[in-house]
């Protein structure tokens, strides 16, 4: 498997420098957070996405995803949907990322199947630019869906290759479901994982790998026993929480912590 760490645990930072702290703590590859307040954003013009693509080819490290905001079973146009999704799937491919991460976003109100079908009209739309884009669009288990079985009531419907899923472990573990579990239902869909760990199903502040109760040794070992060999990216919410440790600090221990997980289940 092979490591990655978000933007979301650095913010504010330069592409250099985050593309400096991969390197210089051996993760092979970023997720970029996708916001006007980051440095990349869909409104990034076409010399900077070229400046962007370049710095990432000259220091070894991996785009691994564009994380969006776009919300795909949210009420309202479909249309504004869509358009939001495209301009994520070309923002990847101009900057040489494999996915775009969107969230569900389902209303309170919706019923689940109102929700799926919604989701999975407008990814069924999506699929078809992703595919000539050359990029895959990946649903989080997250917001209204957060477990694997949530996601892939969506991703059933929608049947196409360039739509699959993020495995958010906190969100499925705060669903009730344990990792086998989340695995058999995501597997035939699987884009990345994303690991963190908290303190509590109440306490969700952002702490180190392992100093938490997520159950991230047993997420490796499923991972490792079924031959899974894809990235885990390491979504350390930082923006969010702002008494949490600097990401900068953690991120040695994190990807040690993470290769003595990996070798534990080999």
């Amino acid at each position: 498997m092979k490591f990655a760490f978000s933007t979301l645990g650095v913010p504010g930072l330069s592409i250099d420098e985050v593309l400096r702290l991969a390197s210089a703590h051996g993760y092979h590859g970023v997720e970029l957070r996708a916001h006007p307040e980051e440095p990349v954003h869909p409104g990034l013009p076409a010399d900077q996405r070229a400046e962007v693509a370049a710095a990432f080819k000259a220091s070894g490290v991996e785009l691994l995803a564009v994380a969006g905001y776009a919300r795909v079973a949210a009420p309202g146009d479909d249309d504004a949907v869509i358009e939001e999704i495209r301009d994520l799937a070309e923002l990847a491919r101009d900057l040489g990322a494999s996915y775009v991460r969107v969230f569900p976003g389902g209303a309170d109100g919706q019923s689940p199947a109102e929700a799926d079908a919604v989701a999975a009209r407008r990814l069924g739309v999506a699929a078809e630019f992703a595919t000539d884009l050359g990029v895959r669009i990946l649903l989080e288990t997250h917001d209204s869906h957060p477990t694997g079985a949530d996601a892939t009531r969506v991703l059933g419907l929608v049947g196409h290759r360039q739509v699959g899923a993020v495995w958010d472990v906190m969100h499925t573990w705060r669903g009730g479901e344990q990792p086998l579990e989340t695995y058999a239902a995501l597997s035939p869909y699987l884009g990345y994982v994303q690991v963190k760990d908290i303190a509590s199903t109440e306490d969700t502040t952002p702490l180190a790998l392992g100093a938490g109760v997520l159950p991230l040794a047993e997420c490796v070992e499923v991972l490792s026993r079924h031959g899974w060999d894809g990235w885990l990216c390491w979504e350390y919410e930082k923006r969010w929480y702002e008494a949490a440790e600097p990401l900068e600090g953690l991120l040695e221990a994190g990807r040690r912590h993470l290769g003595r997980l990996l070798n534990e289940s080999a």
